[in-house]
C-alpha cells in the first residue's frame, strides 16, 4: 500500500511496519486482567450472560480441541460484553480422579513406593502437593490463547465449596431414594482397579476370535470370550424358537467343569444369530446379568479384580488372555470345537486412561436411579426450555436420555470425593450431609470408594456459583446462557448436568442453549492421533503465527455440529489476514483517517464512500444474525471477505487518488475510512482480540475495544444505487486486471487504452479511478488496438499492447498454465467421482475439492481465451 506520511494526524501513533504478535499478546493480556475487564459483578444492573468453562483435567495441557472450544466461548463472551451484558465466563479445572491418581502413582513407583506404602491420608496429601506444584498448566496456556475468563472466580472440583455441593446433593439423592448400593455389572479396568463410567470406555473394532463350542449333541454356542464359559450358569434360547422347544427346562453339562446348567427361554435371544443359542454368564456380561435376574440364575465370578482366573482347576492363576487359548485348546482336545473364526472383528471396550481391555464385572457399587432424572432432562428439551444447536442433534440426545441405564458412581480410588456413607457394626448405613456429624465409635467406618469424577462435574453450572448456598452469583448468573461443548460428550456430561441442574434447582435447567461443535481433525479430515503423527500443538501455532491467527483458523472452520479440519497452511493464511488488517490501519493512520465527530451527511459523500458504508451495514447485520445462530465459520467468512476484499482491495485502493488530491472530498473519505475500520475492528475483536485491540486503540485513542459498543447495523446507510454503481466499476477493473495478468504485463506497466460505453453503464464519472487502478493511459494519436475486451453492460476496452509483451514467451507460459489447469481438473474430478471418497470425507473437505474444480475450470476458460487474443 502506498502511504502518504505528510497526511498523518499530529496525534496519530506510529505502527510498526509489520504486526509482531509476540510484542503485543502478553502485554495486552496483562493489561486486560489488571484493569478488571474480565471481571463480572453480581450487583450489576446489566442483563447477565454466563458461560461456565467445561473444566479441563488438572493433569492436562492445552490441545487443539481445547483451543477450538475456548475460541468459540471467548468470542461469544467478548461480543456480549460489548453488547452491554454483564458477561461472566467462569474458569476452573476438574480433579480427574483416575488420571491424577495414575500420574502420582507413577511418580511414587519411580521412587520405589506405592500408595499403600503411604496410606490413604498421606497419598491424598501427596496429590494435593502435586497439584500445587505442577497441576493446572493449562490455566497459563489459556492466557496465551486470550481467554477472557473471570480469574477471580476460578474453581476446582475438589475445592471446599464444590465438595460441600457434592455432599449436599449426594445426601439429597440418598434421602429421596435415588441413590442405592447393589451388585450390578459394571465396566471394570483390571489395570486401574476401578469401575469406569461409560464415557471412560473407548470402543474400538479389534481383531478377535469367534469360537463355536458343542456343549452336547443339540447345544452349540458361540463366544468371543471362551474363558468366561467357566462362569456359565445357563444356556438361553428364544421362547418362540421351534427348534429348541423340547430342550427348554432341561439341563446340559458344562464342559470342563462337570456342572449341569439349565436351558432357559428368554426373549433377549436372537434366533437368527448363530445357532440361536447363547451361553449365559451373569457375572461377566451385562445382557447375561439381566437374563440371570429374570430367571433367578446364580452369578459365578470366575476372575479376580486383575483379570486372573480364580476357578479351582487347571486354569486357576492364569490371566484372562492366557486362559482363553488354554481353554480353547482343552475343548479342542475333547472334540468340542465346532468352528473357529479368526480374525473376528468386533467392538471391544478399552479404558480411556491406560487402554487396558475393560472387563464386565459383577461388583457391589453405588448407583444413581436415573429414570426420573433422565425423564426431566428429556422434557426440558422437548418443551423448549433448553435448545440444542444444531437442532438435528437433539434426536441423539433423546436417544440417550430416553434409554439411560442407572449410573454407577463409585470408583475404587483414593483421589476424589469420598462417598459420605458410614457403616455400623450392626449393619447400619448412615449417609452424612455436609453439616452433620459422622457417627463415631467402635465398628463404624466410612465407605472406601470415591465418586465418579462426572458426579462433581455434573454440578458444575450451579456449584461454581455458590450452590447449595443462595448466593448473589447464583441469583444473577443461573441458569447459564449457553454451554459450548463437543457432540461427543452430549450423552455423558451434558445429560448429567441437565439431570442434576433440574433436580437441584427446582426444575430450572442449567443452561438455555447447548451449542454443539465437532472434533478438530487434520486437513484431510483424519482424526488427530499420535499414532498417525498428525497431532498439532496449538501452542506451536501461537509461537509461530500468534494467538489471533490460531483462533481465526479454528473459528473459520466452526460449523455447528460438524468436525473441523485444520492445517498449518490455513493458519499461515490467517496470519496474513492479521497483517492485512495491520497494514490497512497503518495506511489509514498515515493518511489522516480518524474517528472524531459524526460522519459527514450522506449527500456530501462520494459514491465510493456511500458504497463502503452500505456494505458495512449489510455485513454488520449478517454477522449479528450468524453469531446468534452459532455459525462461527460464517461470521469469520463474512468478515474476512469484507475486510480483505471490500475494505483493503477496493475501498483503500479507490481512496488513494482521493486522498492524494486532498480537499473536502479527502476529508470526508478520511472520516469514512476511520469509521469503517473502527466498526470492522469491533466486529472482529471477539475472534481475534489482540491485533484488533492494538489497532483500535491506535486508531481511536480509546482505552480498549472491549469497552466499545458492539456495532449495530445502520439501515439508513444502505444504498443499493451506490452498490450497483460500484459493482459496475469492479467488473470493469477485474476484467482488465485479469487480462493484464494473463498477458504477463507487469503491475506497474502502463498501457494505452480506450474505454467505451462507460456512460451507458452509469460509471463514466469513475473513469479516472478505473484508469488509476489498472494503470491505463489515454489513447494517443498513434494508438492502435491490439486487444479488445467486451464486458457486460456494453462496456468495451481497447488496449494497445504493442511492444509490451514477448508474444512467444507469453504463449509458452499460458500453454503451461493451461496444462496445469487441465491436470487440476482431472484430479478433482477423480476424487469427486469416487464414491468411497465422497462417503468418508467430511463435508468441508468435499466442498474444498468442488471449489478447486470450479476454480480450475474457470481458469481453463480464461487461459484459453487469453491464448486466442495473442497476436499470431
Amino acid at each position: 500500500m502506498t502511504e502518504r506520511l505528510d497526511a498523518r494526524r499530529p496525534d496519530a501513533p506510529t505502527l510498526a511496519g509489520q504486526y509482531q504478535p509476540g510484542e503485543v499478546e502478553q502485554r495486552r493480556y496483562e493489561q486486560w486482567v489488571a484493569a478488571g475487564h474480565f471481571r463480572a459483578s453480581a450487583d450489576s444492573d446489566k442483563p447477565p450472560f454466563t458461560i461456565v468453562i467445561p473444566p479441563p483435567n488438572v493433569t492436562g495441557s492445552l490441545h487443539m480441541g481445547h483451543a477450538f472450544e475456548h475460541t468459540l466461548m471467548d468470542a461469544l463472551t467478548r461480543r456480549k460484553r460489548m453488547q452491554g451484558f454483564e458477561a461472566l465466563w467462569l474458569p476452573g479445572m476438574d480433579h480427574a480422579g483416575i488420571a491424577t491418581q495414575n500420574l502420582v502413582e507413577r511418580q511414587l513407583a519411580a521412587e520405589g513406593l506405592s500408595r499403600h506404602d503411604l496410606g490413604r491420608e498421606k497419598f491424598v496429601e501427596r496429590v494435593w502437593q502435586w497439584k500445587a506444584e505442577s497441576g493446572g498448566a493449562i490455566l497459563g496456556q489459556m492466557r496465551r490463547l486470550g481467554d477472557s475468563v473471570d480469574w477471580d472466580r476460578e474453581r476446582f472440583t475438589m475445592d471446599a465449596g464444590l465438595t460441600r455441593a457434592v455432599q449436599t446433593i449426594f445426601k439429597k439423592l440418598f434421602d429421596d431414594g435415588l441413590i442405592y448400593r447393589a451388585n450390578r455389572i459394571i465396566n471394570w479396568c483390571p489395570r486401574c482397579l476401578t469401575a469406569l463410567s461409560d464415557i471412560e470406555v473407548e470402543h474400538t473394532d479389534d481383531d478377535g476370535e469367534l469360537i463355536s463350542i458343542r456343549y452336547s449333541d443339540e447345544v452349540v454356542v458361540a463366544t468371543t470370550r471362551a474363558e468366561t464359559m467357566l462362569g456359565d450358569t445357563a444356556v438361553a434360547v428364544h421362547p418362540d424358537d421351534e427348534r429348541y422347544q423340547h430342550l427348554i427346562g432341561t439341563e446340559v453339562e458344562l464342559p470342563l467343569t462337570g456342572r449341569r446348567i439349565p436351558i432357559v427361554a428368554d426373549a433377549h435371544v436372537d434366533p437368527s444369530f448363530g445357532t440361536g443359542m447363547v451361553k449365559v454368564t451373569p457375572a461377566h456380561d451385562p445382557n447375561d446379568f439381566e437374563i440371570g435376574q429374570r430367571h433367578d440364575l446364580p452369578a459365578l465370578t470366575v476372575m479376580d479384580e486383575r483379570g486372573v482366573i480364580t476357578v479351582p482347576g487347571p486354569f486357576e492363576g492364569l490371566d484372562r488372555f492366557e486362559a482363553r487359548p488354554a481353554i480353547v485348546a482343552a475343548l479342542r482336545e475333547q472334540g468340542r470345537i465346532v468352528a473357529e473364526k479368526r480374525p473376528y472383528v468386533h467392538a471391544v471396550g478399552h479404558c480411556s486412561r491406560c487402554k487396558t481391555t475393560v472387563e464386565p464385572r459383577l461388583s457391589l457399587q453405588w448407583f444413581v436411579n436415573t429414570a426420573p432424572l433422565a425423564q426431566a432432562a428429556g422434557d426440558a428439551v422437548r418443551d423448549g426450555r433448553v435448545r440444542i444447536e444444531p437442532a438435528e442433534l437433539a434426536k441423539r440426545y433423546f436417544a440417550w436420555v430416553d434409554n439411560m441405564h442407572d449410573w454407577c458412581i463409585s470408583r475404587q480410588l483414593w483421589w476424589g470425593h469420598r462417598i459420605p456413607v458410614w457403616y455400623g457394626p450392626a449393619g447400619e448405613i448412615v449417609c452424612v450431609g455436609p453439616d452433620e456429624e459422622a457417627p463415631t465409635g467402635e465398628g463404624w467406618h466410612q465407605d472406601e470408594d470415591v465418586l465418579d469424577t462426572w458426579f462433581s462435574s455434573g454440578l458444575w453450572p450451579f456449584s461454581t456459583l455458590g450452590w447449595p448456598e443462595q448466593t448473589p452469583d447464583l441469583a444473577k448468573f443461573y441458569p447459564t446462557s449457553v454451554l459450548v461443548t463437543g457432540y461427543d460428550i452430549l450423552f455423558f456430561w451434558v445429560a448429567r448436568m441437565m439431570m442434576f441442574g433440574l433436580y437441584a434447582m427446582d426444575g430450572r435447567p442449567p443452561f438455555d442453549v447447548v451449542a454443539l461443535h465437532g472434533m478438530v481433525r487434520d486437513q484431510f479430515g483424519k482424526k488427530m492421533s499420535k499414532s498417525f503423527g498428525n497431532v498439532v500443538d496449538p501452542l506451536d501455532w501461537i509461537d509461530r503465527y500468534g494467538a489471533d491467527a490460531t483462533r481465526f483458523t479454528l473459528a473459520r472452520g466452526a460449523n455447528p455440529g460438524q468436525d473441523v479440519p485444520v492445517s498449518e497452511e490455513w493458519c499461515q493464511g490467517s496470519r496474513n489476514f492479521c497483517n492485512k488488517l495491520w497494514n490497512a490501519t497503518r495506511f489509514a493512520l498515515m493518511n489522516g483517517a480518524h474517528t472524531t465527530g459524526d460522519l459527514p451527511p450522506v449527500e456530501q459523500l462520494s459514491t465510493v464512500d456511500r458504497w463502503i458504508l452500505s456494505r458495512l451495514a449489510h455485513v454488520t447485520a449478517e454477522v449479528d444474525e450468524q453469531f446468534e445462530a452459532y455459525e462461527f465459520a460464517k461470521v469469520c467468512d463474512l468478515l474476512y471477505h469484507f475486510a480483505w476484499d471490500d475494505v483493503c482491495d477496493w475501498y483503500v485502493e479507490l481512496s488513494k487518488p482521493v486522498l492524494a488530491e486532498g480537499g473536502e472530498r479527502a476529508d470526508a473519505t478520511r472520516r469514512v475510512l476511520g469509521h469503517v475500520l473502527d466498526q470492522l475492528l469491533r466486529l472482529l475483536h471477539p475472534v481475534i482480540p489482540f491485533v484488533t485491540e492494538e489497532l483500535w486503540v491506535a486508531l481511536t485513542g480509546g482505552e480498549t475495544v472491549q469497552a466499545a459498543a458492539w456495532p449495530v447495523a445502520d439501515r439508513s446507510l444502505v444504498d443499493d444505487a451506490a452498490e450497483a454503481e460500484l459493482a459496475g466499476v469492479q467488473r470493469v477493473v477485474t476484467e482488465i486486471r485479469r487480462f493484464r495478468s494473463d498477458q504477463g504485463l507487469r503491475p506497474t506497466q502502463r498501457v494505452a487504452a480506450r474505454l467505451d460505453g462507460l456512460a451507458g453503464a452509469g460509471i463514466a464519472a469513475h473513469e479516472p479511478l478505473i484508469r488509476s487502478l489498472v494503470r491505463l493511459d489515454a489513447a494517443g494519436d498513434d494508438f492502435q488496438a491490439s486487444a479488445t475486451l467486451a464486458m457486460p453492460g456494453a462496456v468495451g476496452v481497447a488496449l494497445d499492447t504493442r511492444g509490451s509483451i514477448d508474444v512467444a514467451a507469453e504463449r509458452a507460459r499460458l500453454t503451461k498454465d493451461r496444462a496445469a489447469a487441465e491436470k487440476e481438473i482431472a484430479q478433482a474430478r477423480a476424487k469427486l467421482d469416487n464414491p468411497a471418497f465422497i462417503g468418508k470425507a467430511p463435508e468441508p473437505v468435499v466442498a474444498k475439492i468442488r471449489e478447486r474444480l470450479a476454480t480450475a475450470e474457470a481458469d481453463l476458460v480464461r487461459i484459453t481465451a487469453a491464448l486466442e487474443t495473442l497476436p499470431s
